[in-house]
C-alpha cells in the first residue's frame, strides 16, 4: 500500500510542481526520489543485492536513453523550425495559406500542416518544431491569443494522425509484433474515429479561441520572435518545398533506417531551405545556433520526465499495478483500453505504455478469443490519451520548450484536445467493435 502511495503520490507531485512552473529538471528527479524512498528502492548501486536496480541508476537509464535516442533528431528538427523562420519561408507559407483560406482559417492550416507531417513520418516533437514558426505567424496575423498554440499544435499531431491505420507513428506499429496485424488494423473504425476526433477537436479548438478572443484576448509579441516587417519574402512554392522534402524522405526511408530516417530528412528540409532562400536569411549561422540551444532545452526537458518514469517502471508497486490492470474482468477490449491509458498516464509516454503492458497484455486476450485487430487499434487510441497529463515528455516540451508558455495557460486547451477528445475517440471506437465494425 504505501508503494502505491508513493508511485501515485509522485506523480501527482511531479504534475502539481509542473503545473507551477517549476524546473523540470529539478523537479522530475525529485518526484522521482519520493516514488522511489516509499517503494524501498536503493539510492545508489552500493545499496542493491543481486540484480536490484538502484535510483540513480533507474533514473539514468530512463534521463540518458532518451537522449541517446533522440538528440540528433531533436537537434535537426530544431535547427530546421530555425532556419525556416529566419529565411522568411515560415511567413511565406502563413501568407500564402492565409491568403487562400482567410484569418479564420489559421488554426485549421496549422493543424492540416502537422497532420500531413505527422502522417508522413515525422517525430511528434519534430513536427512541432518544424511548424511552431509559422503557427506564431499564422496566429500573429489572425491576432489569435498565443497560448493556444501548443493546442493547435498538439491536436494535428498526437490525436487523428498518430494513432491512425496507416500512420508510421510508433504507436501505430508497436503492437504489430505482439498482435501479428498490420499497421492497417482495424482501418474502417480507425477511419471513422480520426473523422470524428477532427471535427469535434477543431470546433471545440475554435470555441476556447474566440471565447478568449472576445474576453479581449489576443496575440502578444515577444522579441524572440523576430518577426520585424521585411520588404521581402520567399517565394511561398519556394518555400513549401522543404516541408515537402522532409516528408518525401521520411516516407521513402523510413522502412530502410526507421527513426533515424527523420535524420536525413530534416537534413534535406535544412539544406532546400537554404537552396531556395538563402538570400532571404538574416543570419543562417544565428539561426543554427538558437536551433540548437532550443533542441538542448527541450530534449532535457523531456529527459528529466522519462526518468521519472524510468524510476517508476522498477518499483514493485508499479508491477502489481500493471498485473491488476491487465486482468481486469469483463469486455476484454475496455479492460485492455483502460490498462494502456493508466500505463501510459504514469508513464508519461504513449509508446512506453503499450511496451510495458502488450507482452503481457497481447498473449493474455489473444488467448481468450479477442480480435487482434480491433485490440490493436484500441491500444493505439488508448496509448493517445493519459500520455498528454501535464507531466507528459510531448506536453511539457511542447508548452514549455518550444512554445515558451506556462502550463497554467497552456494546458487547459491543450489537455482538452490531446486528452479527453483522445479518450472520445476511444469509447466511440469500443461502441464500434462492440457492433462487429472492423473485425
Amino acid at each position: 500500500m504505501i508503494g502505491m502511495i508513493g508511485l501515485v503520490g509522485g506523480l501527482i507531485l511531479l504534475t502539481i510542481l509542473v503545473m507551477r512552473g517549476m524546473n523540470l529538471l529539478v523537479v522530475a528527479p525529485l518526484s522521482a526520489l519520493f516514488v522511489a524512498l516509499l517503494n524501498g528502492v536503493p539510492l545508489f548501486p552500493q545499496m542493491t543485492i543481486n540484480e536490484e536496480v538502484d535510483f540513480v541508476t533507474g533514473y539514468m537509464n530512463g534521463f540518458a536513453g532518451f537522449i541517446t535516442s533522440w538528440y540528433l533528431m531533436f537537434l535537426a528538427g530544431a535547427i530546421f523550425g530555425k532556419v525556416m523562420e529566419d529565411s522568411g519561408a515560415a511567413d511565406s507559407v502563413s501568407e500564402w495559406i492565409l491568403s487562400k483560406l482567410g484569418r479564420e482559417k489559421a488554426v485549421l492550416a496549422i493543424i492540416i500542416a502537422c497532420a500531413i507531417l505527422t502522417y508522413g513520418g515525422v517525430s511528434l516533437f519534430v513536427v512541432a518544431f518544424a511548424v511552431y514558426p509559422m503557427a506564431v505567424s499564422l496566429f500573429k496575423e489572425a491576432n489569435f491569443p498565443r497560448r493556444f498554440i501548443p493546442a493547435a499544435l498538439a491536436f494535428g499531431s498526437t490525436t487523428f494522425t498518430m494513432t491512425s491505420a496507416g500512420s508510421p507513428e510508433i504507436q501505430n506499429w508497436i503492437p504489430i509484433p505482439y498482435l501479428n496485424t498490420s499497421p492497417y488494423a482495424a482501418w474502417q473504425v480507425s477511419l471513422i474515429v480520426a473523422v470524428f476526433m477532427m471535427i469535434i477537436g477543431y470546433l471545440w479548438l475554435m470555441w476556447m479561441i474566440k471565447r478568449a478572443v472576445s474576453k479581449g484576448e489576443f496575440f502578444i509579441e515577444r522579441e524572440t520572435d523576430h518577426r520585424e516587417e521585411r520588404s521581402h519574402l520567399p517565394n511561398p512554392i519556394l518555400s513549401v518545398i522543404p516541408l515537402l522534402s522532409v516528408l518525401i524522405v521520411s516516407y521513402i526511408f523510413h522502412e530502410r533506417f526507421e527513426q533515424y530516417a527523420l535524420i536525413l530528412a530534416l537534413t534535406s528540409g535544412i539544406l532546400f531551405t537554404w537552396l531556395l532562400n538563402r538570400k532571404y536569411f538574416r543570419d543562417f549561422w544565428t539561426a543554427v545556433g538558437e536551433g540548437t540551444e532550443g533542441a538542448i532545452i527541450a530534449i532535457g526537458n523531456t529527459a528529466a520526465v522519462v526518468g521519472f518514469g524510468g524510476v517508476a517502471k522498477i518499483t514493485p508497486a508499479f508491477d502489481k499495478a500493471v498485473t491488476a490492470l491487465t486482468d481486469l474482468p469483463g469486455n476484454p477490449l475496455i479492460g485492455g483500453a483502460f490498462a494502456i491509458m493508466i500505463i501510459a498516464g504514469l508513464t508519461g509516454s504513449s509508446s512506453g505504455g503499450q511496451t510495458i503492458a502488450l507482452p503481457i497484455l497481447g498473449p493474455h486476450y489473444l488467448d481468450m478469443g479477442v480480435n487482434a485487430e480491433a485490440l490493436h487499434r484500441t491500444v493505439a487510441l488508448s496509448s493517445g490519451t493519459l500520455d498528454s497529463l501535464p507531466h507528459g515528455g510531448y506536453a511539457v516540451t511542447t508548452i514549455r520548450s518550444i512554445a515558451g508558455e506556462t502550463h497554467k495557460d497552456a494546458y487547459p486547451a491543450f489537455g482538452a484536445m490531446t486528452v479527453l477528445v483522445p479518450i472520445l475517440g476511444v469509447l466511440l471506437a469500443l461502441v464500434l467493435f462492440s457492433f462487429g465494425i472492423g473485425m
